[in-house]
């Protein structure tokens, strides 16, 4: 057990969490080739794409169980393992919804119309951001750890997490544009097509969510 813990957390409890948010923007990153496959109709390069994020979802979801599993019950550091944990679990999020997208729009061998294609694509890029900045904010970890959530390093984080919140208004905004332009245009779409696409752009939307949830949970470390 000893060498196992080892393994896992080495000299820090939350370097871990560090790989597992790597782990997920990769997942995160995924969805704009996804997408410009999904545009171009090229159904190889989709389901091609489509594997490596269910790879990369799977990899997180296995980190994110040894994490839960090994993580000692006490931890000689000024924030509590639950809070670890739950940041843990909103990371984890990020993943699953990427996977979420791709799937309903593989499942329903879905198009995306040449009247949204490039803003939708706008979107996901924006979603992706988010994701980005999150694995930034949680990089700082092992800092704050070091320097006992206190000092510069704390201001350091809080200015990463006001960027975050930043991109994730941004990519309400957008979400709000898209389903608008969405609507003038609903009339020339088949109905359950149009309803899976406003779902798709939902679930988009909510990689932004959890990417900016992700920063509400390091700052309830910060405080």
């Amino acid at each position: 057990m000893a060498n196992m813990l080892a393994n896992i957390f080495g000299t820090s409890p939350v370097r871990p969490l560090e790989q597992h948010m790597d782990i997920v923007y990769r997942c995160a990153k995924k969805l704009k080739p996804f997408v410009n496959a999904v545009i171009r109709r090229d159904l190889k390069r989709m389901a091609e794409v489509r594997s490596q994020i269910e790879a990369l979802e799977h990899e997180a979801d296995n980190l994110k169980k040894n994490i839960r599993l090994n993580m000692p019950k006490s931890l000689f550091m000024p924030v509590p393992r639950e809070d670890l944990l739950e940041l843990l679990l909103v990371q984890d999020k990020i993943a699953n919804k990427t996977k979420d997208v791709s799937g309903v729009i593989m499942g329903r061998k879905m198009k995306v119309p040449k009247a949204i294609a490039a803003q939708f694509l706008e979107f996901v890029d924006s979603n992706i951001d988010a994701a980005k900045q999150a694995r930034k904010s949680v990089r700082e970890l092992d800092e704050l750890f070091t320097a006992g959530f206190k000092g510069a390093e704390v201001t350091l984080v809080a200015e990463l997490i006001e960027e975050l919140d930043e991109i994730e208004t941004h990519t309400d905004e957008q979400q709000t544009r898209i389903r608008s332009a969405l609507f003038e245009i609903e009339k020339t779409l088949d109905p359950i097509d149009a309803m899976f696409l406003y779902e798709v752009i939902e679930i988009t939307g909510e990689i932004a969510d959890m990417a900016e949830r992700v920063g509400r949970r390091l700052e309830l470390l910060l405080s």
